[in-house]
């Protein structure tokens, strides 16, 4: 049986060993970019901390800039010369460390002591990252400690809850558990987990036919995203690395379109606005992936509402026999409104995560709207989940589980 010390010591490595991968993803090609473009002449901690700084992002820690003033000058953009925040998540990176988390998790829930394991190895993953900040701390770039030491533990310590999820169904509870649930009714919890349940599942076809109507976008768009490649005029190592941050951002891209699905849509800078009432946007960063961006207006954008109202239709339906065959009278009620308050908490966060700073000037206002798009999602959704569970009483009852 393996002791405890070398039980830890498996768990802050497999912590370190996530955070390793992480960070590798941008510092092996700028690494690459010092020594085949630069010939090992600046000093490789830029790079390091650079690499440091879009870990960071990915996981939506803020880092404010402070550009030098011949940069901020050539850069020709309004509000360059003044110090900026950008707190966009880069949430490819994120969720990167999500799943590496289950991963980890599982493999520390193999051990004899696990719970130990799982403290242990959350707690190291906390100490490393809030250590990779304090080592990219500069006057030109200054990322925030307290959200260091707090957002890209959420991101991997909800992976490792997941996976003590699915093993505790397995292995015994651990002894002299604190049984602080048992004190709420039964019923109350029931409507609870109904209600996330039902909540994540609305999510989750949201977001995947989301992600089907971005790719559909990027496709479609391919001339345009062409052109904003050629118009930044990177050679081979700069267009991976261009296309690697596009990488990072595609979940952000496909929550905008999540954003946009509901109504509220987002914004691409200060006073702009992408939504089925119109697009806006004014002058955007040569980013190839905004060449998918919609332009004018489009006749039959409002079908879009269509997809969060089937969305949550068709999980009300599914949920509805065993909403039915578990509460009895108003409960019914308040299960179908909980999944669609629940599905409008769940897109509002990530809505919040996928919108902030960009840039200096109106960049500083990127990305959806989180309290309105996550208001308008909960109603939509309530509504239809509502709907939802009340059709499923009049179809035939299916002899599978309840859900």
């Amino acid at each position: 049986m393996i002791s405890r010390p070398l039980t830890a010591l498996f768990a802050a490595l497999e912590a370190l060993l996530v955070v390793a991968i992480g960070l590798a993803i941008p510092l092996v090609p700028l690494s690459i970019q010092w020594v085949v473009q630069f010939g090992f002449g600046p000093d490789w901690l830029i790079f390091w901390r650079t690499a440091v700084d879009i870990w960071l992002l990915g996981h939506g820690v803020d880092v404010t800039f402070t550009l030098d003033p011949a940069i901020a000058g050539a850069l020709g953009l309004p509000g360059a010369d003044q110090p900026f925040t950008v707190s966009i998540a880069a949430l490819g990176i994120g969720m990167l460390t999500a799943l590496l988390g289950v991963r980890a998790g599982f493999r520390v829930a193999e051990t004899a002591y696990r719970g130990m394991g799982f403290l242990v190895t959350v707690s190291t993953f906390v100490v490393a990252s809030v250590v990779l900040a304090a080592s990219a701390l500069e006057p030109m770039a200054r990322p925030s400690l307290v959200q260091a030491a707090v957002l890209p533990v959420l991101f991997f310590g909800g992976g490792v809850l997941i996976a003590r999820v699915f093993v505790s169904k397995e292995l015994p509870p651990a002894p002299r558990r604190v049984r602080i649930l048992e004190a709420v009714p039964q019923v109350v919890r029931d409507l609870v987990s109904m209600s996330f349940r039902g909540g994540a599942a609305i999510a989750a076809l949201l977001f995947a036919a989301s992600a089907v109507i971005t790719t559909i976008a990027i496709v479609t768009s391919y001339a345009d995203i062409i052109t904003l490649y050629e118009s930044l005029h990177t050679d081979v190592l700069g267009g991976v690395l261009v296309t690697l941050g596009q990488l990072a951002l595609a979940p952000v891209a496909v929550i905008w379109t999540a954003s946009w699905l509901v109504g509220p849509g987002f914004a691409v800078g200060t006073g702009s606005l992408v939504s089925p009432l119109g697009t806006s946007v004014g002058p955007i960063p040569a980013i190839p992936l905004l060449g998918a961006l919609p332009s004018g207006d489009a006749p039959f954008a409002f079908v879009g509402l269509l997809v969060p109202l089937l969305s949550a239709f068709l999980v009300g339906a599914w949920f509805g026999p065993g909403i039915r065959r578990r509460f009895e009278g108003y409960r019914v009620l308040v299960a179908s409104v909980g999944m669609g308050l629940a599905a409008g908490l769940i897109i509002g966060v990530l809505a919040w995560l996928a919108s902030g700073g960009a840039g200096p000037g109106r960049l500083a206002d990127v990305g959806p709207n989180a309290i309105a798009v996550g208001g308008v999602a909960a109603i939509l959704c309530s509504v239809a989940a509502s709907v939802g569970v009340a059709a499923s009483g009049r179809l035939p009852r299916r002899e599978s589980r309840t859900p």
